[in-house]
């Protein structure tokens, strides 16, 4: 004769288990993935708009920063310095408010990895300037190291913002295929 009170009691250790994320898929690492990609959304957001501020108030000395990169010819400095600023304040404010995602992390994930590259290119060229990523002013030395690993910091939040808004329902909807009905 089958225990009752044996089988109740297994079942409710797998309710349990499924309830504290111990069961095998780990759900309650998977139940993270929200939580992170809101707060990277969050502070890829404010560093955006933090690193506008500045070049919207001074959009002079920010066209002598762009002059400085050595990058773009002279008559495409004064527009991007008029821009450029302005698109990180719109790309910031749809991260913070969550708007336009798609879109957004896209253009952010471009951004970043142009403004690394020319970190980097002006390192190999021997160049010392000063970054100009969030002041018009100088206050620190040229850019160096540090200011690439921050930026493949910044990317790297950004590009998981990307994949996460591109491929995180289909990924989601397929893994959830997957799973065996109960």
């Amino acid at each position: 004769m089958p225990d009752y009170q044996a089988g109740k009691r297994v079942k409710q250790m797998k309710d349990d288990k499924r309830a504290s994320g111990i069961e095998a898929g780990g759900n309650a690492l998977q139940n993270l993935g929200p939580w992170v990609f809101h707060i990277f959304r969050l502070l890829l957001g404010l560093v955006f708009v933090y690193a506008s501020y500045d070049k919207i108030l001074h959009p002079q000395a920010f066209a002598l920063g762009v002059y400085n990169y050595q990058l773009l010819p002279d008559a495409a400095i004064n527009m991007t310095a008029l821009i450029l600023p302005w698109l990180e304040l719109l790309l910031g404010l749809c991260l913070l408010f969550g708007v336009m995602l798609p879109g957004a992390t896209v253009t952010g994930t471009a951004l970043l990895v142009v403004f690394l590259g020319a970190l980097v290119l002006n390192q190999l060229r021997g160049l010392d300037i000063h970054c100009g990523c969030f002041s018009t002013e100088i206050k620190e030395g040229p850019a160096g190291v540090g200011t690439i690993l921050r930026d493949l910091g910044f990317l790297a939040v950004s590009l998981y913002l990307t994949i996460y808004v591109l491929l995180g329902k289909r990924w989601n909807v397929n893994r959830n295929r997957s799973k065996p009905k109960q």
